[in-house]
């Protein structure tokens, strides 16, 4: 008997017992749908946080001082868009004591670190935080965070300028300010080149600066603000002079950020880099410097996710057993119902093996159709569940086509048995079955 002849005897079957093939069905529609709806949440809230975390600069490589000391247990810790706090034992905190003027990391340094490694750096980024503050116009009052960022700011973060232009390393102690679209319709009313040279007041560390407009950028999404739900914030960047002075700090860095170039090995880049940087400190008794990239962060992040999701697949498809053992009772069941029927077809000269894998067939068939209708709910229960928490759904094709595969070799699995009993049966005994 033909494979197809095979086929279409194990859907006469099923459709003659609808009721019963459904039960039979249903464990392995409840595991197929499960782990379909487990994976497709997971790799929905794998992309949301990789593409939200994508906007940090996926190429990004940050550079920070870390204590030497490896009994202070603090450690830095990179923040991202040029923050970073220090962690210890009791949670986020500064370290027991700041580094001092000599101990950072200088403009010298990254000249001479920009020039050894060319073309496979796109830019160095040095940010000093001044803190936030509140600018008054009129009766319109916003807040916006404050920062003192070098030229090569745009090559290390997404920036796109609507008008005006960007901090360049030439300004100094000029008192610039690029604000965005935001910022320039609430307080001038209008996000144009009309608001270029308008100045405005803000006080910053009890101090109360005059700020002239040199560039308008155009707003886009914070990517923590996009994470947590928290209330967007417009940044206000200043050249580094006028930062540091506002904020009382010391000429150069405690961190800073790298761009590779298009290209160029991250992960390469970043080791090269920690040693070009390292060097400069082996005399120093309190500090090193360290690198971490957000790539390195995906990929920990993601291998994590994925962990996960496949931990509770693993639990989920514990029902795919009892589903198993469901489809091998009712082929047993099944069998004894079609005695005489068996014994007629090796009477008439039926093989061993055409009995075997018709039945095999058959349990195939109710595992595959079983299959696919839990793929079906697992996709929906997923596309329910991603868009509840938030995320696009992503059901995946090599998920749906596992799932599949694996629902046909639970029929093989467990149908095996039954038909080698049906394959063995005596053609005498099974014609005077009543």
């Amino acid at each position: 008997m033909a494979l197809w002849d095979n086929i279409r005897l194990a859907f006469a079957s099923l459709w003659a017992g609808k009721l019963r093939a459904l039960l039979t069905m249903l464990g392995i529609i409840i595991g197929i749908g499960a782990v379909i709806a487990i994976v497709t949440v997971g790799n929905s809230l794998t992309g949301s946080i990789t593409s939200s975390l994508s906007g940090f600069g996926i190429n990004n490589i940050t550079v920070s001082l870390e204590q030497k000391d490896e009994d202070s247990g603090y450690s830095v810790i990179s923040m991202g868009r040029g923050a970073a706090m220090i962690s210890g034992g009791g949670g986020l905190m500064f370290g027991p004591s700041a580094p001092s003027e000599e101990d950072l990391l200088t403009d010298g340094m990254i000249a001479e670190y920009k020039e050894a490694f060319g073309d496979r750096v796109a830019g160095v980024a040095c940010t000093q935080s001044v803190g936030s503050g509140t600018v008054t116009q009129g009766e319109t009052s916003v807040t916006v965070s404050a920062s003192g960022v070098n030229a090569d700011y745009t090559a290390v973060n997404d920036v796109e300028m609507l008008a005006g232009r960007f901090i360049l390393d030439t300004d100094g102690d000029r008192a610039l300010a690029v604000v965005s679209d935001l910022f320039c319709e609430s307080v001038f009313g209008a996000a144009d080149d009309s608001v270029l040279g308008q100045s405005f007041t803000i006080t910053l560390n009890g101090v109360t600066q005059r700020f002239y407009v040199a560039g308008v950028y155009e707003y886009g999404e914070d990517a923590v603000a996009s994470l947590t739900g928290s209330d967007p914030v417009t940044d206000l960047y200043m050249p580094l002079a006028v930062a540091r002075r506002l904020a009382g700090a010391d000429e150069g860095c405690q961190q800073f950020t790298v761009a590779a170039a298009d290209g160029t090995d991250t992960s390469t880049l970043m080791e090269q880099t920690e040693e070009f940087f390292a060097s400069y400190y082996t005399r120093n008794e309190s500090y090193t410097v360290g690198a971490s990239s957000m790539e390195s962060m995906l990929e920990e992040m993601t291998g994590m996710l994925g962990t996960v999701t496949l931990a509770i697949s693993a639990i989920a498809a514990i029902s795919l057993l009892v589903g198993g053992i469901g489809v091998m009772n009712i082929m047993l069941v099944s069998i004894t119902e079609r005695t005489r029927e068996i014994g007629t077809r090796k009477a008439l000269g039926a093989r061993s093996s055409a009995i075997r894998l018709q039945f095999v067939t058959e349990a195939v068939v109710i595992c595959l159709v079983g299959g696919v209708l839990g793929v079906a709910l697992g996709i929906g229960l997923g596309a329910a569940g991603a868009n509840l928490l938030g995320y696009a759904a992503r059901p995946t094709v090599s998920s749906i086509l596992l799932a599949v595969g694996f629902s046909m070799a639970i029929g093989v699995f467990f149908g095996y048995y039954p038909a080698g009993k049906a394959a063995k049966m005596d053609p005498i005994e099974a014609l005077r079955y009543e």
